[in-house]
């Protein structure tokens, strides 16, 4: 019984067919050209480079919006000056305070 396992083990593996399904697998997987492992990473950069996309969208519809605001009020271009650059006026002090 074990030599017909073996045999019938033998034949299969060796079969000319497999052997060549085989290599052709393997060559697909990892040495061609436009191999699956590549496919892969070009995808995950694909997606990664589609939610930068979407993140930077986002943003410049933020910042055309403030940018609308700051051209439509003084107030409001005060209230950014002060804010963000931490500009004064002459006669007032400013004070920072900083969180830890």
């Amino acid at each position: 019984m074990q030599k017909s396992f073996f045999h019938t083990l033998w034949s299969v593996v060796s079969n000319k067919y497999l052997i060549a399904l085989i290599v052709f697998g393997v060559w697909i997987v990892f040495f061609d050209q436009h191999n699956l492992v590549d496919r892969h990473k070009t995808k995950g950069k694909l997606i990664a480079l589609k939610s930068d996309t979407t993140y930077y969208y986002n943003k410049i519809q933020e910042d055309l919006e403030l940018i609308k605001e700051l051209k439509t009020s003084p107030e409001n271009l005060e209230k950014f000056a002060r804010e963000q650059y931490l500009m004064k006026r002459p006669d007032e002090d400013v004070f920072i305070i900083l969180k830890k």
